[in-house]
């Protein structure tokens, strides 16, 4: 008989709505404001307005392709070269979405607010509906979900011009350094959750493969062991799931 996922319950969809948000104030929304502080300061380091951006983090809130933007843009590229490395860098939300949004569909909503919220499917809110989702009744899913990375999207909008503001207060590889937070963060959420063996065996992978390949070939590096990492993970998994 297959184990009951589900262990938790808000009692309704509004419930799991304020509860998202609720469970997103802490060290989540910390995390992601910080690297957000970062890049508005890199958004005024590189003379471009504050509302840009602002634009930027309502519009495509994913910050490693809003760092390439930025960058690419201060040194004058091309704007086809700008838009094929945002939309690399971007790719790796594509895998994110096909995977949560069979876990979260089931609530009885229009199409439309599955596509609305698909938009704030990032890595912090994605490795928390992951955990959580899977643990609530099919109903209350979408709205957690939806009340977690709502609520970190709007934050990081505020930390945006915050960042900006604070760009001549702070030394410059403080607020920039502060962009890291968010991949650090991300790996040790995963790190911690030592029932999903996958995971962690994909975190190895990647930290013994990465260096050397990036000693390789720095820029195909991340892409070739991410998926080497991956690969081997899942693959190493299936085989012990199927001789158990």
């Amino acid at each position: 008989m297959a184990e009951d996922l589900t262990t938790r319950d808000f009692g309704a969809a509004r419930a799991a709505l304020r509860g998202g948000a609720r469970e997103s104030i802490g060290v989540p929304m910390l995390v992601l404001c910080g690297s957000y502080l970062g890049f508005g300061a890199l958004v005024r380091e590189s003379g471009l307005a504050i509302w840009h951006g602002l634009f930027s983090t309502l519009t495509s809130w994913a910050l490693p392709g809003q760092v390439a933007l930025v960058e690419l843009y201060s040194v004058g590229a091309p704007l086809l070269v700008i838009a094929s490395a945002v939309a690399l860098t971007n790719a790796r939300l594509l895998p994110m979405a096909m995977t949560l949004m069979p876990t979260i569909r089931g609530a009885k909503a229009p199409r439309w607010v599955y596509y609305a919220t698909a938009h704030v499917i990032a890595v912090t809110g994605w490795a928390a509906a992951m955990r959580v989702c899977p643990t609530l009744p099919t109903e209350q899913r979408l709205a957690y979900f939806a009340g977690f990375s709502g609520t970190l999207w709007i934050s990081t909008l505020g930390a945006t011009a915050i960042g900006f503001a604070l760009a001549d207060t702070v030394p410059a590889y403080v607020t920039l350094g502060l962009v890291f937070l968010n991949p650090i963060y991300f790996m040790l959420v995963f790190a911690s959750d030592l029932r999903q063996r996958s995971r962690m065996l994909a975190l190895v992978f990647g930290a013994v493969i990465g260096p050397p390949l990036y000693l390789w070939s720095p820029d195909w590096s991340l892409v070739v062991a991410g998926l080497a990492a991956g690969t081997l993970a899942y693959g190493i998994s299936a085989v012990r799931k199927a001789g158990s």
